[in-house]
């Protein structure tokens, strides 16, 4: 194992039984060990997901985790050892990680462990502060833009445009060259969308019948594809604007789930992570500036309340900063 400078113990936050955001504490624990094919990761800042809670409260837990289990699916840092079969990162690489499978505890810690599959070079033109809020969404994002397979000039309506997948879906759905209607929440999830770039920015808690009005003006042949990160009766009429033939995609999780729609095709889907798919995501990221919108930041000690906090409504996303 190449190695840099690594203690033995670190600070984290982690739980011992499943529940509330309470259970999740300050700890002091053992530095993870990696394998020949992982990377120990000097973890800068860590995204603060509802999968995060999920896994909490024991719904969505890794396999192979024991307690006391570290929370915390994706991040940012710096690379610290790397095991002797990895090739693709190097000690003191600027990395971000989705670890989808995480047995040896997630990136709530001063230090983590993770396939070195699943770890990237972080592009310039992303924030390294705010990186570790980008893996999850921006991924489940392109896996999104990717079930709809639309050409370059096509409308897409990204609805939740702008919480933490939207607001990342509209970057990379421009980067494609879609044009995109977007449908965010209240005036300051306007305004960011249409700073993001969103041809057509939308208020999803405004009057509908003027929103599908100005749709229609933009695209009277209907939308061609609709991206929502959200159900519910404002999708359910919003959708009404999307043409013959059509792909409405949802992420899973998603609830309500959406309605079948006649003539249209209503498709559910993952994030979905390795080496081919994460090469994909930095081309498209490098094509210019790529902002990841955070809402609050908590320290590592601060994480329960990060917890609370995701029961709340906000644009972008919330991080746990580390270092």
């Amino acid at each position: 194992m190449a190695a840099g400078d690594v203690p033995e113990r670190m600070q984290a936050a982690a739980f011992d039984e499943f529940g509330g955001p309470e259970m999740i504490t300050p700890r002091i624990l053992p530095v993870p060990q990696v394998a020949d094919d992982e990377v120990l990761l000097k973890v800068w800042s860590a995204g603060v997901g509802v999968w995060d809670a999920l896994e909490r409260a024991g719904s969505l837990v890794p396999e192979g985790s024991e307690f006391p289990i570290v929370p915390g699916a994706e991040a940012a840092g710096t690379v610290a050892a790397v095991g002797e079969q990895v090739t693709n990162v190097a000690v003191g690489d600027l990395v971000y990680v989705y670890g989808y499978r995480r047995p040896k505890g997630g990136f709530y810690a001063e230090y983590a462990a993770t396939k070195a599959q699943y770890v990237a070079k972080l592009p310039a033109s992303v924030p390294a502060e705010h990186a570790g809020a980008m893996p999850t969404d921006a991924l489940t994002a392109l896996s999104g833009l990717d079930v709809l397979g639309l050409p370059a000039g096509a409308w897409v309506l990204i609805f939740g445009a702008s919480g933490g997948q939207g607001h990342l879906a509209v970057q990379l759905a421009k980067r494609q060259g879609l044009r995109v209607i977007a449908v965010a929440s209240r005036a300051a999830g306007v305004a960011l969308v249409t700073r993001l770039g969103a041809d057509l920015s939308l208020d999803g808690h405004g009057d509908l019948t003027q929103a599908l009005a100005a749709i229609r003006e933009v695209a009277p042949d209907g939308v061609d594809g609709v991206l929502a990160m959200a159900g519910g009766k404002t999708l359910d009429r919003l959708a009404e604007a999307l043409r013959d033939g059509g792909v409405l995609a949802y992420p899973n999780g998603v609830q309500p789930v959406p309605r079948e729609r006649p003539g249209a095709t209503v498709q559910a889907y993952d994030g979905e992570t390795g080496p081919e798919r994460l090469q994909r995501l930095n081309e498209l990221i490098e094509a210019g500036p790529f902002e990841v919108h955070i809402a609050e930041k908590f320290a590592l000690g601060r994480a329960a309340e990060a917890h609370r906090r995701l029961q709340t409504s906000y644009p972008g996303r919330l991080l746990i900063t580390v270092r």
